[in-house]
C-alpha cells in the first residue's frame, strides 16, 4: 500500500541524514497517515479514507468532507475520493433541477 494521503495527495519526501561529521546519507520522510471514517452530510453516508493528519486538519478547517471534495482538484484526490466527489455533483445537479 503506497504511503499517499487520499485527500491531499501528500506523499513521501526524500532528504539526507547529516551526521556530526557532515556525512550525508539518503533517507525518506513519510507522511503521518491515519485510517479515518469521514461523514458526508449531503450523501448521509460515511467513507473510509487513509488521510494524513495534516490533511485531516485541513478538511475540518474547510468545513467537512463535502466542502473539501468540491474545492479540491481531481489530480490531488485518489480514485475513491473522486468517485465520492462525482456522487456529490450528481446530487447537486438533481437538487438544481428540482428547484
Amino acid at each position: 500500500m503506497s504511503r499517499i494521503c487520499e485527500l491531499t495527495g501528500k506523499g513521501r519526501q526524500v532528504g539526507n541524514n547529516v551526521s556530526h561529521a557532515n556525512n550525508k546519507t539518503k533517507r525518506v520522510f513519510l507522511p503521518n497517515l491515519q485510517n479515518v471514517t469521514l461523514m458526508s452530510e449531503k450523501l448521509d453516508r460515511s467513507f473510509k479514507f487513509r488521510v494524513s493528519t495534516n490533511g485531516l486538519r485541513s478538511v475540518e478547517h474547510v468545513g467537512g468532507l463535502d466542502n473539501w471534495l468540491i474545492k479540491t482538484k481531481n489530480e490531488k484526490l485518489s480514485d475513491r475520493a473522486v468517485k465520492v466527489k462525482r456522487e456529490l455533483k450528481k446530487l447537486d445537479a438533481k437538487a438544481d433541477q428540482a428547484a
